[in-house]
């Protein structure tokens, strides 16, 4: 006795709606300015150019310099 299966049929289709530029452009800038912020910290927070004090920031970010190339010692 041979039994047959009809492939299923969707009964709703689902569309996805594109997301307006409005929506994202906020999330966008905010995620640019804090990449900004930690590269600088990472590629140039040292020497002269230096915004906190002391050796705590060079101790932090040492092995994501050598990661990405930024000469420290």
């Amino acid at each position: 006795m041979a039994q047959s299966t009809a492939a299923p049929t969707p009964t709703t289709t689902q569309t996805l709606t594109p997301l307006p530029l409005r929506a994202i452009a906020p999330w966008a800038a905010f995620f640019g300015v804090l990449m900004l912020v930690l590269l600088y910290f990472v590629g140039a927070e040292q020497g002269a150019t230096a915004l906190v004090s002391g050796e705590g920031v060079h101790e932090w970010v040492h092995d994501a310099r050598h990661l990405l190339g930024f000469p420290c010692h």
